[in-house]
Protein backbone atom coordinates (compact mmCIF):
# COMPACT_ATOMS: atom_id res chain seq x y z
CA UNK A 1 0.00 0.00 0.00
CA UNK A 2 1.66 3.48 -0.71
CA UNK A 3 2.51 5.56 1.70
CA UNK A 4 0.35 8.82 0.80
CA UNK A 5 -3.22 9.42 1.48
CA UNK A 6 -5.84 9.21 -0.86
CA UNK A 7 -8.03 11.66 -2.10
CA UNK A 8 -10.44 11.83 0.86
CA UNK A 9 -7.80 11.83 3.39
CA UNK A 10 -5.83 14.48 1.44
CA UNK A 11 -8.74 16.88 1.83
CA UNK A 12 -9.48 15.77 5.52
CA UNK A 13 -6.07 16.54 5.66
CA UNK A 14 -6.05 20.37 4.06
CA UNK A 15 -9.26 20.64 6.31
CA UNK A 16 -7.51 19.82 9.11
CA UNK A 17 -4.53 21.93 8.71
CA UNK A 18 -6.26 25.16 8.48
CA UNK A 19 -8.16 24.77 11.03
CA UNK A 20 -5.81 23.86 13.23
CA UNK A 21 -3.44 26.32 12.37
CA UNK A 22 -6.04 29.26 13.03
CA UNK A 23 -7.98 28.12 16.14
CA UNK A 24 -5.34 25.86 17.88
CA UNK A 25 -2.06 27.97 17.30
CA UNK A 26 0.22 28.45 20.29
CA UNK A 27 -0.38 32.10 21.33
CA UNK A 28 -4.15 31.70 21.50
CA UNK A 29 -4.47 28.33 23.23
CA UNK A 30 -1.18 27.08 24.81
CA UNK A 31 0.29 29.89 26.11
CA UNK A 32 -3.25 31.57 26.48
CA UNK A 33 -4.30 28.34 28.69
CA UNK A 34 -0.59 28.35 30.17
CA UNK A 35 -0.58 31.69 30.98
CA UNK A 36 -4.27 32.25 32.69
CA UNK A 37 -3.45 29.08 34.98
CA UNK A 38 -5.86 27.64 33.29
CA UNK A 39 -6.93 24.14 35.43
CA UNK A 40 -8.43 21.78 32.41
CA UNK A 41 -5.53 21.80 30.20
CA UNK A 42 -7.58 22.41 26.87
CA UNK A 43 -10.01 24.42 25.79
CA UNK A 44 -13.71 23.18 26.23
CA UNK A 45 -14.79 25.82 23.06
CA UNK A 46 -12.14 23.95 20.85
CA UNK A 47 -13.34 20.65 21.66
CA UNK A 48 -16.78 21.82 20.59
CA UNK A 49 -15.33 22.66 17.46
CA UNK A 50 -13.53 19.62 16.89
CA UNK A 51 -17.19 18.23 17.55
CA UNK A 52 -19.12 20.90 15.04
CA UNK A 53 -16.55 19.00 12.40
CA UNK A 54 -17.07 16.20 13.14
CA UNK A 55 -13.41 15.11 14.07
CA UNK A 56 -14.51 13.55 17.59
CA UNK A 57 -16.26 10.59 15.92
CA UNK A 58 -13.83 9.76 13.63
CA UNK A 59 -12.98 6.35 14.92
CA UNK A 60 -16.60 5.94 16.67
CA UNK A 61 -18.80 3.53 14.07
CA UNK A 62 -21.35 4.91 12.28
CA UNK A 63 -23.55 2.68 14.12
CA UNK A 64 -22.80 4.46 17.11
CA UNK A 65 -23.07 7.72 15.52
CA UNK A 66 -19.43 8.40 14.35
CA UNK A 67 -17.65 8.59 11.24
CA UNK A 68 -16.73 4.98 10.91
CA UNK A 69 -12.73 6.22 9.88
CA UNK A 70 -9.44 4.98 11.00
CA UNK A 71 -5.86 5.29 12.56
CA UNK A 72 -4.76 7.20 9.19
CA UNK A 73 -7.49 9.75 9.25
CA UNK A 74 -7.21 10.12 13.13
CA UNK A 75 -3.54 10.41 12.96
CA UNK A 76 -4.09 13.28 10.26
CA UNK A 77 -5.66 14.85 12.56
CA UNK A 78 -3.12 14.27 15.46
CA UNK A 79 -0.38 15.34 13.18
CA UNK A 80 -2.18 18.84 13.21
CA UNK A 81 -2.31 19.09 16.74
CA UNK A 82 1.36 18.14 17.51
CA UNK A 83 2.54 21.02 14.64
CA UNK A 84 0.52 23.64 16.46
CA UNK A 85 1.24 22.10 20.14
CA UNK A 86 -2.39 22.14 20.58
CA UNK A 87 -3.76 21.58 23.87
CA UNK A 88 -6.77 18.80 22.98
CA UNK A 89 -8.38 15.29 24.67
CA UNK A 90 -8.50 14.41 21.47
CA UNK A 91 -5.82 11.34 21.82
CA UNK A 92 -7.12 10.31 25.34
CA UNK A 93 -11.05 10.50 24.01
CA UNK A 94 -11.60 10.37 20.41
CA UNK A 95 -8.60 7.51 20.18
CA UNK A 96 -7.80 5.86 23.25
CA UNK A 97 -11.59 5.99 24.95
CA UNK A 98 -13.45 5.56 21.09
CA UNK A 99 -11.26 2.68 21.02
CA UNK A 100 -12.03 1.05 24.53
CA UNK A 101 -16.01 1.79 24.45
CA UNK A 102 -15.86 -0.01 20.94
CA UNK A 103 -16.01 -2.97 22.77
CA UNK A 104 -18.42 -1.42 25.63
CA UNK A 105 -22.20 -2.77 25.82
CA UNK A 106 -24.93 -0.75 24.19
CA UNK A 107 -26.14 1.03 27.69
CA UNK A 108 -22.25 1.89 28.39
CA UNK A 109 -21.52 3.52 24.70
CA UNK A 110 -25.17 5.06 25.25
CA UNK A 111 -23.62 6.91 28.70
CA UNK A 112 -20.68 8.40 26.94
CA UNK A 113 -20.58 8.06 23.21
CA UNK A 114 -23.13 10.68 22.50
CA UNK A 115 -21.44 13.03 24.88
CA UNK A 116 -17.61 12.73 23.23
CA UNK A 117 -19.30 12.98 19.49
CA UNK A 118 -21.11 16.22 20.81
CA UNK A 119 -17.49 17.35 22.56
CA UNK A 120 -19.39 17.47 25.67
CA UNK A 121 -17.80 15.08 27.64
CA UNK A 122 -14.04 13.70 27.99
CA UNK A 123 -12.28 10.37 28.58
CA UNK A 124 -9.09 9.54 30.23
CA UNK A 125 -6.97 6.26 30.53
CA UNK A 126 -5.68 5.17 33.39
CA UNK A 127 -3.10 2.37 33.10
CA UNK A 128 -0.11 3.06 34.81
CA UNK A 129 0.64 2.60 38.37
CA UNK A 130 4.30 3.57 38.48
CA UNK A 131 6.83 6.32 37.28
CA UNK A 132 7.58 4.42 34.08
CA UNK A 133 5.04 2.70 31.40
CA UNK A 134 4.80 -0.88 32.23
CA UNK A 135 1.36 -2.05 31.43
CA UNK A 136 2.52 -5.87 32.00
CA UNK A 137 2.22 -5.46 35.68
CA UNK A 138 -1.82 -4.41 36.90
CA UNK A 139 -1.91 -4.61 40.70
CA UNK A 140 -5.26 -2.33 40.95
CA UNK A 141 -7.91 -4.95 42.55
CA UNK A 142 -11.70 -5.05 41.71
CA UNK A 143 -13.17 -7.60 43.54
CA UNK A 144 -16.89 -8.92 43.47
CA UNK A 145 -19.60 -6.70 45.31
CA UNK A 146 -22.64 -7.39 45.22
CA UNK A 147 -23.54 -7.29 41.39
CA UNK A 148 -20.76 -5.14 41.13
CA UNK A 149 -16.88 -4.61 41.69
CA UNK A 150 -14.92 -2.67 44.23
CA UNK A 151 -12.12 -0.87 43.60
CA UNK A 152 -8.76 -0.57 45.57
CA UNK A 153 -5.15 1.05 44.38
CA UNK A 154 -3.83 3.69 42.45
CA UNK A 155 -3.09 5.03 38.71
CA UNK A 156 -0.30 7.68 38.05
CA UNK A 157 -0.10 10.30 35.56
CA UNK A 158 -3.76 9.88 33.94
CA UNK A 159 -3.85 12.96 31.51
CA UNK A 160 -6.77 14.65 31.52
CA UNK A 161 -8.19 12.50 34.58
CA UNK A 162 -9.13 15.29 37.27
CA UNK A 163 -11.28 16.81 34.44
CA UNK A 164 -12.91 13.56 32.54
CA UNK A 165 -16.02 12.46 32.50
CA UNK A 166 -15.12 9.16 33.07
CA UNK A 167 -11.58 7.23 33.52
CA UNK A 168 -10.78 4.21 31.44
CA UNK A 169 -9.28 2.11 33.97
CA UNK A 170 -7.34 -1.69 33.74
CA UNK A 171 -7.91 -3.94 36.70
CA UNK A 172 -6.93 -6.98 38.57
CA UNK A 173 -10.04 -9.08 39.21
CA UNK A 174 -8.23 -12.65 38.99
CA UNK A 175 -4.32 -13.99 39.36
CA UNK A 176 -1.39 -12.44 40.45
CA UNK A 177 -0.74 -8.53 39.09
CA UNK A 178 1.55 -10.03 36.20
CA UNK A 179 -0.71 -12.21 35.04
CA UNK A 180 -1.73 -11.85 31.35
CA UNK A 181 -5.25 -13.05 32.29
CA UNK A 182 -7.51 -12.04 34.94
CA UNK A 183 -7.08 -7.74 33.55
CA UNK A 184 -10.64 -6.27 33.19
CA UNK A 185 -11.96 -3.09 32.06
CA UNK A 186 -14.21 -0.87 33.52
CA UNK A 187 -15.67 2.92 32.87
CA UNK A 188 -15.53 4.71 36.27
CA UNK A 189 -17.18 8.24 36.71
CA UNK A 190 -14.47 10.89 37.37
CA UNK A 191 -16.40 11.77 40.60
CA UNK A 192 -17.46 8.88 42.01
CA UNK A 193 -17.50 7.75 45.81
CA UNK A 194 -14.07 7.07 46.55
CA UNK A 195 -11.84 8.34 43.94
CA UNK A 196 -9.57 10.72 44.89
CA UNK A 197 -7.22 13.17 42.65
CA UNK A 198 -3.67 14.58 42.76
CA UNK A 199 -3.88 17.26 39.92
CA UNK A 200 -0.11 18.13 38.45
CA UNK A 201 0.88 19.76 35.21
CA UNK A 202 3.28 18.08 33.77
CA UNK A 203 5.98 19.91 31.92
CA UNK A 204 3.88 21.02 28.60
CA UNK A 205 1.58 22.40 30.50
CA UNK A 206 -0.44 19.24 30.82
CA UNK A 207 -2.82 18.43 33.43
CA UNK A 208 -2.57 14.83 34.69
CA UNK A 209 -4.11 13.47 37.83
CA UNK A 210 -2.71 10.73 40.30
CA UNK A 211 -5.64 8.73 40.93
CA UNK A 212 -6.42 6.98 44.06
CA UNK A 213 -9.15 4.28 44.77
CA UNK A 214 -10.12 3.30 47.94
CA UNK A 215 -13.11 1.31 48.00
CA UNK A 216 -14.61 2.71 45.11
CA UNK A 217 -18.20 0.25 43.63
CA UNK A 218 -19.21 0.27 40.22
CA UNK A 219 -21.81 -1.74 39.07
CA UNK A 220 -21.52 -4.66 36.42
CA UNK A 221 -22.60 -2.67 33.73
CA UNK A 222 -19.15 -0.66 33.70
CA UNK A 223 -17.49 -3.37 32.88
CA UNK A 224 -16.19 -3.13 29.07
CA UNK A 225 -15.67 -6.13 27.73
CA UNK A 226 -14.89 -9.45 29.46
CA UNK A 227 -14.43 -9.87 32.90
CA UNK A 228 -10.96 -11.64 33.34
CA UNK A 229 -10.57 -11.55 29.79
CA UNK A 230 -9.31 -7.94 28.90
CA UNK A 231 -6.11 -8.05 27.68
CA UNK A 232 -6.67 -8.47 24.20
CA UNK A 233 -8.28 -5.39 24.58
CA UNK A 234 -6.23 -3.73 26.41
CA UNK A 235 -3.66 -4.09 24.48
CA UNK A 236 -5.90 -3.17 21.14
CA UNK A 237 -6.67 0.13 23.05
CA UNK A 238 -2.65 0.74 24.12
CA UNK A 239 -1.80 0.02 19.99
CA UNK A 240 -4.54 2.76 19.21
CA UNK A 241 -3.40 5.40 21.80
CA UNK A 242 0.78 4.71 20.98
CA UNK A 243 0.22 4.60 17.29
CA UNK A 244 -1.97 7.92 18.29
CA UNK A 245 0.76 9.54 20.29
CA UNK A 246 3.66 9.02 17.70
CA UNK A 247 1.47 10.63 14.45
CA UNK A 248 1.17 13.27 17.55
CA UNK A 249 5.02 12.90 18.15
CA UNK A 250 5.72 13.49 14.11
CA UNK A 251 4.15 16.68 14.11
CA UNK A 252 5.45 18.56 17.23
CA UNK A 253 9.03 17.35 14.90
CA UNK A 254 7.43 18.63 11.77
CA UNK A 255 6.95 21.59 13.78
CA UNK A 256 9.81 22.11 15.23
CA UNK A 257 11.58 22.18 11.71
CA UNK A 258 9.50 24.03 10.28
CA UNK A 259 10.61 26.98 12.98
CA UNK A 260 14.31 26.10 12.51
CA UNK A 261 14.52 26.66 8.85
CA UNK A 262 12.52 29.59 8.95
CA UNK A 263 15.25 30.83 11.34
CA UNK A 264 18.25 30.08 9.58
CA UNK A 265 16.80 31.17 6.63
CA UNK A 266 16.06 34.80 8.47
CA UNK A 267 18.99 35.15 11.35
CA UNK A 268 22.15 36.95 10.06
CA UNK A 269 25.69 35.92 11.83
CA UNK A 270 29.28 37.29 10.34
CA UNK A 271 27.26 39.34 7.76
CA UNK A 272 25.61 35.96 6.32
CA UNK A 273 22.08 34.41 6.77
CA UNK A 274 23.09 31.25 8.63
CA UNK A 275 21.41 28.84 6.98
CA UNK A 276 24.17 29.66 4.18
CA UNK A 277 26.41 27.63 6.66
CA UNK A 278 26.92 24.45 5.35
CA UNK A 279 27.46 22.48 8.59
CA UNK A 280 23.96 23.75 9.45
CA UNK A 281 22.71 22.95 5.73
CA UNK A 282 23.88 19.11 6.91
CA UNK A 283 22.43 19.16 9.77
CA UNK A 284 18.98 20.32 8.75
CA UNK A 285 18.89 17.34 6.16
CA UNK A 286 19.69 15.03 8.33
CA UNK A 287 16.70 16.28 10.28
CA UNK A 288 14.74 16.17 7.25
CA UNK A 289 15.24 12.34 6.13
CA UNK A 290 14.71 11.26 10.25
CA UNK A 291 11.64 13.19 10.36
CA UNK A 292 10.45 11.59 6.56
CA UNK A 293 11.16 8.07 7.59
CA UNK A 294 9.41 8.88 10.68
CA UNK A 295 6.36 9.71 9.13
CA UNK A 296 6.51 6.83 7.03
CA UNK A 297 6.58 4.38 9.52
CA UNK A 298 3.38 5.96 11.19
CA UNK A 299 1.54 6.11 8.00
CA UNK A 300 2.22 2.25 7.26
CA UNK A 301 0.92 1.54 10.78
CA UNK A 302 -1.92 3.37 11.04
CA UNK A 303 -2.71 1.43 7.36
CA UNK A 304 -1.71 -1.77 8.73
CA UNK A 305 -3.71 -1.12 12.12
CA UNK A 306 -6.89 -0.05 9.94
CA UNK A 307 -6.28 -3.08 7.68
CA UNK A 308 -6.45 -5.46 10.63
CA UNK A 309 -2.72 -7.33 9.74
CA UNK A 310 -0.61 -9.53 12.15
CA UNK A 311 2.27 -7.25 11.75
CA UNK A 312 0.53 -4.15 13.16
CA UNK A 313 1.34 -4.27 17.12
CA UNK A 314 4.83 -5.00 15.67
CA UNK A 315 4.82 -1.74 13.84
CA UNK A 316 2.81 0.08 16.47
CA UNK A 317 6.64 -0.05 18.53
CA UNK A 318 8.61 0.77 15.46
CA UNK A 319 6.70 3.93 15.02
CA UNK A 320 6.49 4.63 18.75
CA UNK A 321 10.46 4.29 18.84
CA UNK A 322 11.20 5.72 15.65
CA UNK A 323 8.73 9.21 15.75
CA UNK A 324 10.45 9.65 19.77
CA UNK A 325 13.87 9.49 18.17
CA UNK A 326 13.42 11.73 15.24
CA UNK A 327 11.38 14.46 16.91
CA UNK A 328 14.06 14.33 20.28
CA UNK A 329 16.40 15.13 17.37
CA UNK A 330 14.01 17.84 15.80
CA UNK A 331 13.71 19.77 19.03
CA UNK A 332 17.29 19.41 20.47
CA UNK A 333 18.45 20.43 16.90
CA UNK A 334 16.17 23.40 16.93
CA UNK A 335 17.12 24.48 20.42
CA UNK A 336 20.79 24.69 19.12
CA UNK A 337 20.35 26.09 16.37
CA UNK A 338 18.19 28.86 17.56
CA UNK A 339 21.48 29.81 19.72
CA UNK A 340 21.00 31.27 22.88
CA UNK A 341 17.20 32.83 21.98
CA UNK A 342 16.35 29.14 21.97
CA UNK A 343 15.90 28.86 25.77
CA UNK A 344 14.20 31.52 26.54
CA UNK A 345 9.86 31.81 26.07
CA UNK A 346 9.81 34.11 23.83
CA UNK A 347 10.28 32.35 21.09
CA UNK A 348 8.18 28.68 20.60
CA UNK A 349 10.63 26.45 20.21
CA UNK A 350 11.43 25.48 23.69
CA UNK A 351 7.88 24.47 23.57
CA UNK A 352 8.45 22.07 21.33
CA UNK A 353 10.63 20.31 23.52
CA UNK A 354 8.77 20.41 26.56
CA UNK A 355 6.16 18.89 24.68
CA UNK A 356 8.46 16.16 23.30
CA UNK A 357 9.14 15.31 26.39
CA UNK A 358 5.99 14.66 27.76
CA UNK A 359 4.80 12.76 24.81
CA UNK A 360 7.30 10.33 24.66
CA UNK A 361 6.74 9.16 27.80
CA UNK A 362 2.94 9.05 27.60
CA UNK A 363 2.17 4.47 26.31
CA UNK A 364 5.99 3.41 26.69
CA UNK A 365 9.49 5.67 25.99
CA UNK A 366 11.53 5.09 22.60
CA UNK A 367 13.80 2.29 24.85
CA UNK A 368 10.42 0.89 26.08
CA UNK A 369 9.64 -0.19 22.02
CA UNK A 370 12.44 -0.73 21.27
CA UNK A 371 12.91 -3.47 23.56
CA UNK A 372 9.25 -4.34 22.71
CA UNK A 373 10.27 -4.88 19.09
CA UNK A 374 13.12 -7.10 19.63
CA UNK A 375 11.08 -9.35 22.09
CA UNK A 376 7.97 -9.56 19.19
CA UNK A 377 10.90 -10.62 17.05
CA UNK A 378 11.95 -13.30 18.59
CA UNK A 379 15.50 -12.02 20.63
Amino acid sequence: MPLYHTEDQAMLAETVTGFIADEGAIKTQLRRLRDSGDSAGYDPALWAQFAEMGLTGILVSEADGGLGLGHVEAGIVLREIGRNLTPSPFLSTAVVGATALGAASDDLKGRYLPGVIAGKQVLALAIDEGAKHRPERIGLRAERAGNGFRLTGAKQFVVHGATADALIVAARTAGSDSDDDGVTLFAVPRDAAGIGHNAVRLVDSAIASHVTFDGVDVDGGAVIGEVDGGRALLNQVLAAGRIGAAAELTGVGIGAFARTTDYLKTRKQFGKLIGEFQALQHRAAHLYAELEIADAAVIKTQQLLDGGSSQADLMVSVAKAKASRATNLAVREGVQMHGGVGMTDEFDIGLFMKRDRALAEFLGDASYHADRVATLSGY
